[in-house]
């Protein structure tokens, strides 16, 4: 199983959705969508995750799995039954966001230094939803001290989910390599016989990468993040199929352009297409050629008219009244 990681600012639905087109992922996780102390409406959660108006898929028939973020038993778990409602393909715990302002507010990785209260939400969530909707969690090896990494998993376990993606690393290392692989086969041997599936992440940018991590830690399952973004093949390479060539992501570009021109302020769109053709580049030298071209541009008009040169696809399809703008 070779799942799509979860990523704020980058891998929403519209990024979802094309990636996806390539073959090889298995199921995405969505971004975080932050629990307070409100009962959200049902909107909250197709905003963030409109493949819920789709079936809990993207347009290519991938299961998307929508994340919740939060440090309240309570709260989480009335948004999980809420949540549940909309027949995800389940419903994913964040115990991993690195980001400061998520951490101050209690939410994230932070929740790792208290295992206790990562074991409270798992259980309340996962008595909140029904028994057919799988619960997972995905967690970092701590905040600042990875010894946590055993407690929380056992936390997780005993809480009854399902799966248990975890990063190897802790808050502390951020996404500098290396990843800790090794730390992850340590976690897996202090688990009981009857405990979560695994899932291994971070630093998995290649096929022999996914190779040395599944030897490193045991797990057979995989989550990509950074390096399906950087080459939207990497999944089907890791499933044993041909790498995807550059004359297949080409026409990815407007399809992304499309949708982002439907969801994005006019100011921001040439950011997001850059953002892309700037992870893009790691692996394709005609992305660092586009976005050599790109750099300095911010009119919507101008990228369309280079779309169109460079893929062929008509100015009139690009705009957002197009039907691949319209949400899931």
């Amino acid at each position: 199983m070779l799942l799509l990681a979860p990523m704020e600012g980058l891998l929403d639905a519209t990024l979802r959705d094309v990636l996806t087109r390539t073959g090889g992922v298995d199921r995405c996780t969505s971004e975080f969508i932050r629990i307070t102390q409100t009962l959200l409406p049902e909107r909250a959660f197709t905003r963030v995750v409109p493949e819920l108006l789709n079936g809990g898929r993207t347009r290519a028939g991938v299961p998307v799995r929508p994340q919740l973020l939060g440090s309240d038993p309570v709260c989480v778990a009335e948004n999980a039954a809420r949540l549940a409602t909309l027949n995800p393909p389940g419903i994913d715990l964040n115990f991993g966001c690195p980001a400061k302002t998520v951490n101050n507010s209690r939410g994230g990785a932070i929740l790792l230094d208290e295992p206790w209260l990562v074991h409270q939400i798992v259980r309340a969530v996962r008595r909140a939803v029904p028994a057919h909707i799988p619960v997972s969690a995905k967690m970092r090896l701590g905040y600042h001290d990875g010894g946590v990494a055993e407690a929380n998993a056992l936390a997780i376990t005993e809480a009854g989910a399902d799966e248990l993606v975890i990063h190897a690393r802790t808050k502390a290392h951020g996404y500098k390599p290396p990843a800790y692989w090794e730390r992850i086969a340590e976690v897996a041997q202090s688990l009981p016989a009857q405990r979560p599936v695994l899932i291994a992440n971070g630093e998995i940018w290649t096929v022999d990468d996914a190779r040395r991590c599944r030897e490193a830690t045991g797990c057979e399952h995989l989550m990509v993040g950074r390096g399906q973004v950087a080459d939207p093949g990497l999944a089907r390479e890791i499933a044993g199929q041909a790498p995807v060539p550059w004359a297949e992501v080409l026409p990815l570009l407007p399809l992304f352009w499309t949708q982002v021109s439907a969801r994005v302020e006019r100011r921001h769109r040439a950011g997001r297409l850059k953002q892309w053709l700037n992870s893009l580049r790691r692996r394709y030298p005609e992305a660092q050629a586009a976005f050599d071209e790109l750099r300095l541009v911010h009119d919507p008009a101008t990228i369309e008219a280079w779309l169109a040169r460079a893929t062929g696809v008509a100015n009139a399809v690009l705009g957002p009244s197009a039907e691949l703008a319209q949400p899931c």
